[in-house]
């Protein structure tokens, strides 16, 4: 996958979070624990963000084989994940 989509997917995933969060979302860096930074961000929230990014990318997250709580607790993770998710749909 190129930088630009790799781009795209982290701006689509930014997109997901500022849709339930607000400004609290737009000045995240890649890297910061969710958790720590968005007010609200509990384990319903973190669910409904899961659910969003599969319904915004058409992927659907594996709960039982995949690390949810690593791969969806900072942004530049969640865009990884979806990054190696779109790949292996188009493969």
């Amino acid at each position: 996958m190129q930088t630009t989509d790799r781009t795209e997917i982290g701006t689509r995933v930014l997109a997901v979070l500022e849709k339930r969060f607000g400004d609290a979302a737009r000045s995240l860096a890649p890297d910061t624990d969710l958790t720590d930074v968005l007010p609200g961000f509990d384990s319903l929230a973190a669910l409904e963000y899961v659910t969003a990014v599969e319904n915004e990318f058409g992927i659907e997250v594996d709960f039982v084989g995949d690390d949810v709580r690593y791969w969806f607790g900072t942004l530049g993770r969640t865009a990884e994940y979806v990054r190696e998710r779109v790949e292996d749909q188009s493969a």
